[in-house]
């Protein structure tokens, strides 16, 4: 019970230093970190070893590998002239660069990771809101949510479903069966509110756009080689990660293998390509990984499993709709991959008493999936959309977070929950 008590209090401590910005989120991770450590030490729940077991490596080295490579093709130009096209195909409208940015977004994070897709995406979206004079927060909003989107309606999409596919033993065409039409049907229903909750923002036309009609966004091509260069390390890395099961590889290897392509192709300044590199971001990322692995260690997570497990038997359509919401707002707190680590353990036990767990399975890819937009702490294309919009003079608090991720994340786990019960019957298919 003390155990409990400690590890809960280290985790609301941090997460309060962290919401209230009285101290950088790094080092208010950090510090975390070494009290959950030294705790756990002390009281006999966490080790130095379990701590470094928690640090997810295979997040960290996606995270390294894409910054590299967006690093190296932000000096070509390549950027900004996707930031002029755009903006000259929208007309300079803030509501059709939300639409354009936020679906290309769901639609590339369906088959690349969303953090991939948020690193890449981003920098073109500052850079259009500047040349435009407008805001980005609106876009910068709708890429982050409805990346996360996206990336639930293919197996390769999203960290929780590659993990509950190899656990599930379920297939590309089972998640395009399964996830993908409650997908189609949030992403729209996001796009609408998205509308609704930026309407004052978008109201606003850009006064520059005349400026830009006579840009020339060939001329922003600093480095043609370059791009060409980058393109194709990313065009592997995007081959790559559809064939990640063939060749067993770990997502972050393959994201590594890309900057080690680009190095060997472009032979950039290594110390600016290291500049760019966000490494409070890297660093919170730890914090949060090893105070997460406390809380497992404590056995805060095995705790809820036994009630899902105890309730499972009795009616599955309740436990499912349960651990839908349990997800969503456990995915929200802690991050997807963290609940995807406490839960999958747990229903692969309730199978083994002879239930049919289906229903659990797409419950918690689902919840967790949809869920981790509540706040930016989520999923780890959250924080990095916060931290990007941080460089500008528009950043994303955590008010606006609330007014507009966390609105979504509700109505879009409120719109889910219908669509489950309508439709129990398809997701009790074995």
């Amino acid at each position: 019970m003390i155990n409990n008590i400690i590890v809960l209090i280290i985790f609301l401590s941090t997460f309060y230093l962290i919401f209230s910005k009285k101290m950088d989120r790094a080092i208010s991770a950090s510090i975390g970190a070494v009290l959950m450590i030294v705790c756990g030490m002390s009281f006999n729940f966490y080790t130095q070893e379990k701590a470094f077991q928690a640090i997810d490596f295979n997040t960290l080295g996606l995270l390294a590998g894409m910054m590299i490579i967006v690093s190296i093709l932000k000096g070509s130009g390549f950027f900004e002239y996707l930031a002029i096209r755009s903006a000259k195909i929208t007309k300079g409208d803030p509501w059709k660069l939300v639409v354009i940015m936020g679906s290309t977004a769901t639609i590339v994070s369906m088959f690349l990771d969303n953090v991939t897709t948020i690193i890449i995406i981003t920098p073109i979206t500052i850079l259009i809101a500047s040349i435009l004079g407008i805001t980005p927060i609106p876009m910068l909003m709708a890429e982050s949510l409805l990346s996360n989107i996206g990336g639930v309606g293919t197996l390769i999409g999203d960290p929780l479903n590659i993990l509950i596919g190899s656990a599930a033993n379920f297939s590309f065409n089972d998640f395009l069966t399964h996830t993908l039409p409650p997908v189609l049907i949030v992403w729209i229903f996001s796009l609408l509110i998205l509308k609704v909750v930026f309407r004052r923002e978008l109201k606003k036309k850009s006064d520059k756009f005349q400026a830009v009609i006579k840009m020339d966004e060939n001329k922003a091509l600093k480095d043609k080689q370059t791009v060409i260069k980058c393109l194709f390390s990313l065009a592997i890395v995007l081959i790559l990660c559809l064939l990640q099961e063939v060749f067993n590889l770990k997502i972050s290897f393959i994201a590594l293998i890309g900057a080690a392509i680009t190095f060997v192709l472009v032979k950039p300044d290594l110390n600016k390509v290291f500049q760019d590199i966000e490494w409070s971001v890297l660093i919170f990322f730890i914090g949060i990984f090893v105070i997460v692995g406390g809380l497992e260690s404590a056995g805060i997570f095995s705790f809820i499993g036994q009630k899902i497990h105890s309730f499972a038997k009795v009616n599955m359509l309740a436990c499912m709709i349960i651990l839908f919401w349990c997800s969503a707002v456990i995915s929200a707190i802690v991050g997807v991959v963290p609940l995807a680590l406490a839960i999958i353990p747990i229903i692969k036990h309730i199978a083994l008493a002879g239930i049919n767990v289906s229903p659990l399975w797409w419950s918690l890819a689902l919840g967790g999936g949809l869920g981790c937009n509540g706040t930016p702490f989520g999923t780890a294309a959250n924080i990095i959309a916060v931290s990007i919009s941080e460089r500008t003079s528009h950043p994303i608090t955590f008010k606006i977070w609330i007014k507009s991720g966390s609105i979504v994340a509700l109505s879009t786990c409120l719109l889910t929950t219908i669509f489950l019960l309508l439709f129990y019957r398809h997701y009790t298919v074995p």
